[in-house]
Order: structure tokens, then C-alpha cells, then sequence
């Protein structure tokens, strides 16, 4: 027998249905000209700003990793260096994101991404029950428990992001 497949289901959803993780998803209109993409689903699902986190690639030695912080803050890029064992990281172009993961800027998320990577989340995330991240398109983001997105992505804790 087939398995049935989720319909219209990012490949961010169809992990965590597989895994069997409970989540909640939080569609909303995106704005085309909006490209504040985090604080457009902060605004959109009125989420607090500190719950709600986006998803940076960087190049970190050479690799690409993926960095999780919360959409009012910045990716310290040093710390992040300093949580994976590298020398030195900086953001990784747009298009080498996008292939590596298969979404799009301002809907990569964390989960379901085409390639694995090295995945740091914010430490500020272990103080909620949950947080949002984005579902693998604009207009979509998933609300999970911080120890789920650790667990699914293989990821680690640390301090991260800055301002």
C-alpha cells in the first residue's frame, strides 16, 4: 500500500509528522514587499518577538551551517564560529542557502532541508515551551518545543545572537 502523502505539506511539516513531534502551524498572507520576513510573522501572528526565530545560513570554514535566532535579534557570527569549532564564519550567499536547503530565502527553515547541516539554536530558546520557526515557505512558520528542534536537527544550544 502507498503511503499517503501530506498534501501541500513542506518538507519542514512532513518531519515533524513523521516524527511524530507534536507542532502547531501558523499560516499567514505574505506581503511580496515585505523582505522583513521575521518580523512580518511576528506582526502577522502577533507572536512576542523573542519566541519567534528565523533561520541564517552561514559559511563557517568552508561548510555551511545554520544558525536559528530570534527574529529581533542578529546573528553574532563570531559566537557562532565559537559553537561550532571554527575559525571564522560570515553569511552564506543567498543562492548557496537556497540550493542547499531547497526553500527559499525567507522561508528556509531548520527542518526537512535537502542537505544536513552543523545547526546552532539561540540558548535563549530553552526558556520557552515553545518557539516558532519558519515551515519551509513565506507565510508559514511552526510552533515546537525548543528540545524538538534540538532533537530533529541534531543541533546544539548556544549564545548566539546579539542587540
Amino acid at each position: 500500500m502507498a503511503k499517503k502523502k501530506s498534501g501541500g505539506a513542506t518538507p519542514a511539516v512532513v518531519v515533524l509528522e513523521k516524527a511524530a513531534v507534536a507542532h502547531t502551524l501558523h499560516a499567514y498572507e505574505h506581503d511580496p514587499a515585505r523582505e522583513d520576513f521575521g518580523t512580518e510573522a511576528v506582526d502577522a501572528l502577533g507572536l512576542p518577538a523573542e519566541r519567534v526565530f528565523k533561520t541564517l545560513l552561514a559559511d563557517v570554514d568552508g561548510a555551511l551551517a545554520v544558525a536559528v535566532v530570534p527574529v529581533d535579534r542578529m546573528l553574532d557570527l563570531k559566537a557562532l564560529a565559537r559553537a561550532v569549532g571554527a575559525k571564522k564564519a560570515a553569511m552564506a550567499d543567498v543562492a548557496r542557502a537556497e540550493r542547499a536547503t531547497g526553500y527559499v530565502a525567507g522561508g528556509i527553515s531548520p527542518l526537512g532541508q535537502k542537505q544536513r547541516h552543523v545547526t546552532v539554536l539561540d540558548e535563549s530558546a530553552t526558556a520557552f515551551d515553545v518557539v516558532y520557526v519558519s515551515g519551509g515557505r513565506r507565510g508559514l512558520d511552526i510552533g515546537l518545543a525548543p528540545a524538538d528542534l534540538l532533537r530533529l536537527t541534531n543541533g546544539t544550544a548556544a549564545a548566539i545572537a546579539r542587540g
